[in-house]
């Protein structure tokens, strides 16, 4: 198959080994593969609730309207 801005680099035995994207053409879908790539890095960094998240960004709002 055949897609533009996408090439495969393939080993001796004919197995997709790399690949090269156009960023022109596709940034949009490195955008989406490194942000996986992150997500799946961090995957087992500690995690905050969202209720958590909310009261420390209106506690930082509360406190950069003050001063």
């Amino acid at each position: 198959m055949n897609m533009p801005g996408i090439e495969f680099l393939i080993d001796r035995k004919g197995r997709k080994k790399a690949v090269l994207i156009d960023l022109k053409t596709h940034k949009g879908l490195w955008e989406d593969l490194y942000d996986a790539y992150l997500a799946h890095r961090r995957r087992s960094e500690p995690r905050e609730s969202l209720a958590t998240v909310k009261c420390l960004i209106g506690a930082k709002g509360k406190r950069k309207a003050r001063g």
